[in-house]
This record gives C-alpha cells, sequence and structure tokens, in this order.
C-alpha cells in the first residue's frame, strides 16, 4: 500500500514538473526575431544575483513571456533588474 502511494505520488509530481513553464533568458540577437510584449521590473535587498535571475524568471512566466532579456541591472545594498519581455 506504501509502495502505491509514493509510485502515485511521483507520478503526479512528475506529470507537474513537465507541464511546469520557464521562460528562457535571452540575447540581443536571439531578441531580434522576436515580438516584444511588454517588461518587468524586480528588486530585493541583499539578494543573490542568481535569485534575481530567478524572480525574472518567475515574473515573466507569470505575464506569458517564452523569453525575456535583461535591459538594466544595478547592484550594491539593493538589487535591482529590469527584463523585456518577448512572446
Amino acid at each position: 500500500m506504501k509502495m502505491t502511494t509514493t509510485v502515485a505520488t511521483l507520478s503526479l509530481l512528475s506529470a507537474l514538473s513537465f507541464g511546469a513553464f520557464a521562460a528562457d533568458s535571452i540575447s540581443s540577437e536571439q531578441a531580434l526575431n522576436r515580438e516584444a510584449i511588454g517588461t518587468v521590473s524586480v528588486g530585493a535587498v541583499g539578494t543573490a544575483p542568481m535569485d534575481m535571475r530567478a524572480m525574472l524568471d518567475e515574473k515573466a512566466a507569470e505575464q506569458g513571456a517564452s523569453a525575456y532579456r535583461v535591459i538594466e541591472a544595478r547592484t550594491g545594498d539593493q538589487w535591482h533588474a529590469t527584463a523585456e519581455l518577448y512572446k
């Protein structure tokens, strides 16, 4: 019984992970062939660059973008990044 529950749980988690959506970070050259659909900005205090990328990934996915390009980034005590979204 415990094995059946474990297999069912793993199957469900596997299906959810394959259906997960994430936007890709792209270069300026790659952006030339895509349609811009808006911008998003993120900011935080004491955050690592990888955390900022994860925040941009999440916001881009929420907006339905398949890709984004960072157009502004500032560092220091407070991090800030702005990205242009693409279909």
